[in-house]
């Protein structure tokens, strides 16, 4: 297929990568041009100068871009958003964290040009994405979830359809509540841990069979140890994607204690510098509070 890919961050580049070596013929925008440049070196692609410009003749648009407002400007800017140039009847499958009613918007404005749409955010990390085990929560009618499974099946281990445009957003915000909570958990736990004087090494390779375990423990926790918190999902997406959840939960009247309480945590970190680490980085505020005892 003839597709154009918009964003080549930790997320986007690796996925990008996967439908290069699959067969497709890429042209890929980043706002940044030389990461652009840098990845047509390493996979090929043809690297274009806007939106626009990679949508002509594409079968498929595919997004990954930070924001609502990121992906607002590559879809639907006047001068070089790529609705105006993707012929009709393409497909546009957008992997950014947005907001459900962004989701909604762009379906209804890609059918008024003539196109398809599936809103579909993924959960698994830089690991999933270079490894190809994303799991990939949709939204959109069932003809337009198949030939977007089709295409993203290369980068992805598990997919589903939830539900009519929007439902993906929706979906991967129930999936940013869990992980925020279980993250706290486990840094409280592997802190409580440390404070008794046990071997967390030792704990961790038995509790991570058990009740207790979560792709959290098996994946941070052993790094949340050692204090190590250079991964690729940084606090400030997840600050990014916990302001979505609260703007929805206010709007549906959903109470979110936890929530709400791990994203001031996540501010505080972020206000101290820390913005650009893993999210696991929650167990280092613990140790702040030990400090400052």
């Amino acid at each position: 297929m003839r597709i154009a890919y918009i964003g080549l961050g930790v997320m986007g580049g690796p996925m990008a990568a996967h439908l290069c070596s699959a067969g497709h013929t890429l042209r890929v925008y980043n706002r940044t041009r030389s990461k652009a440049e840098a990845w047509q070196q390493r996979h090929g692609g043809q690297v274009c100068d806007s939106p626009a410009q990679a949508a002509e003749q594409a079968d498929v648009l595919i997004t990954c871009v930070g924001n609502d407002d990121d992906l607002r400007e590559v879809c639907l800017a006047a001068a070089h958003g790529a609705y105006a140039s993707l012929p009709s009847g393409a497909l546009h499958i957008d992997h950014t964290t947005s907001s459900a009613q962004l989701a909604r918007e762009l379906d209804s404005q890609a059918r008024s040009h003539g196109l398809r749409f599936v809103d579909a955010p993924v959960s698994g990390g830089q690991a999933g994405a270079e490894n190809g085990a994303l799991s990939i929560m949709c939204g959109g009618t069932q003809g337009d979830y198949q030939a977007a499974a089709a295409v993203f099946g290369v980068y992805a281990a598990s997919h589903a359809l939830i539900g009519p445009s929007g439902s993906g957003q929706l979906t991967k915000m129930v999936n940013q509540i869990c992980v925020a909570g279980v993250v706290q958990g486990l840094a409280e736990g592997l802190k409580f841990g440390e404070r008794a004087g046990l071997d967390m090494s030792q704990v961790l390779s038995v509790i991570e069979n058990g009740a207790a375990s979560s792709w959290q423990m098996k994946n941070r926790g052993h790094s949340m140890l050692e204090r190590a918190f250079d991964f690729g999902f940084a606090i400030d997406w997840m600050r990014k994607d916990l302001g979505i959840v609260a703007a929805e939960a206010e709007q549906l009247g959903a109470a979110l204690p936890i929530t709400r309480q791990i994203q001031r945590y996540y501010d505080e970190l972020s206000a101290a510098g820390r913005g650009r680490q893993d999210t696991s980085v929650l167990i280092a505020r613990l140790d702040n509070d030990d400090e400052t005892a």
